[in-house]
């Protein structure tokens, strides 16, 4: 039995020639949706149905994508709100070092001399660097963890631990 990784979110029609509006969350756009990419609809039921990407472009801040044998905005319009999935298998390796959002979020954030800070709750990519956001463990407004060197000493995927370096002004 196959993970399913969540690649975006079907969130309208875009035009009447079948093709999708979608919210990405994918961190590779480009190879998740190339033409001939095969992904995988998934209804309220769960069930998962093979679709086989014939258009990708970007528009605004969203992707758009059609797929093969579906030329009508009619086809389509039952897609609404639909998720967008890959079996495991067709994750990509990364690099050393690097890391799936999946791995990090739900991750316990402490820091170098072992105070429990809280949980990463969600990811920014607002730019040169992504933010992780700790919910912290006690309340209260929650953390941003910038990911650079200075600050993320260690990640351990496998005990869903990540121990950070409290530069000044990081917790305030």
């Amino acid at each position: 039995m196959s993970k399913w990784f969540k690649v975006g979110k079907i969130v309208n029609t875009h035009g009447v020639r079948g093709e999708v509006r979608v919210i990405s969350t994918t961190d590779f756009p480009e190879e998740r949706y190339a033409v001939g990419t095969t992904l995988y609809l998934e209804s309220p039921n769960q069930e998962k149905r093979p679709l086989v990407v014939s258009g990708h472009r970007q528009h605004k801040s969203f992707d758009l994508l059609r797929f093969e044998g579906l030329d009508s905005i009619n086809e389509v319009e039952g897609f609404k709100g639909c998720l967008l999935m890959v079996p495991e298998e067709e994750l990509q390796d990364l690099e050393e070092g690097e890391f799936y959002y999946y791995e990090i979020i739900g991750c316990t954030v402490q820091t170098d001399d072992g105070r429990e800070l809280g949980k990463v709750k969600e990811i920014l990519a607002p730019g040169a660097n992504d933010v992780w956001v700790v919910q912290r463990k006690e309340g209260g407004k929650d953390i941003l963890i910038p990911y650079i060197d200075e600050v993320v000493v260690d990640i351990n995927v496998e005990n869903k631990i990540i121990t950070i370096h409290a530069i000044e002004g990081l917790l305030e």
